[in-house]
């Protein structure tokens, strides 16, 4: 594990704060399905006495790592007693209703109120998120520079993407195993063949175009 993930935590920590959550989100920009947010918060005995280094070498950006590394990363973090993990999860429908970014922030809101206990401190993926209930920090590329954030950034992936598998067997044709959801060429081709289903994103141009031609 590379120290210099544990940068911003470590800065935290000597700050005073004691727990510090790391927080991403996975689904912003699929035309389906929820948006996932994780909220990871290390004990800091456990990082920072060398326990943590050969569980966790080797984690980063879920984006850039393979899926079978993403899993092995998913089930070690949810095995391990020092790690804390809530998750929050916005569908289609209030996507809808209060446009993606509203439903990241509250996605993420809802990730840090499921951590077993309310952290003092949050270290945000990218912009400023106003919704968390303690003192926050974004860093604009955070899920390859903090620890806390990559993490973060895996359990999101990986739990939407099981929650994707899921839907692809209750909407048969759109190919949600495959593209999870993402605007993909296949997906825009099933999405205007078959029309919208009721876990699209109508507020996104897409789906409203393929719901238009459905009704010509």
């Amino acid at each position: 594990m590379q120290d210099t993930l544990l940068f911003f935590e470590k800065k935290y920590w000597i700050e005073g704060h004691v727990q510090i959550a790391g927080v991403d989100e996975a689904g912003r920009g699929p035309l389906a399905g929820p948006v996932v947010a994780a909220a990871v918060v290390f004990e800091r005995t456990f990082v920072e006495c060398g326990d943590a280094s050969s569980l966790l070498d080797g984690l980063t950006d879920s984006k850039k790592l393979s899926a079978k590394k993403r899993a092995k990363f998913f089930s070690v973090l949810m095995a391990t007693p020092e790690i804390k993990i809530g998750v929050g999860l916005v569908e289609a429908e209030t996507i809808d209703e209060i446009n993606i970014l509203q439903a990241t922030h509250k996605a993420m809101a809802l990730a840090v109120a499921d951590l077993p206990e309310v952290p003092d401190f949050v270290i945000v993926d990218g912009l400023p998120v106003k919704t968390f209930p303690c003192e926050s920090k974004s860093i604009v590329g955070g899920d390859s520079k903090s620890l806390s954030i990559a993490a973060a950034s895996v359990i999101a992936k990986v739990v939407r993407d099981e929650h994707m598998l899921v839907l692809d067997q209750t909407y048969p044709g759109y190919g949600f195993a495959k593209h999870k959801g993402y605007g993909t060429q296949m997906h825009i081709e099933s999405l205007f063949e078959l029309g919208p289903c009721a876990e699209h994103r109508y507020s996104f141009r897409p789906v409203r175009e393929a719901e238009a031609m459905s009704k010509l």
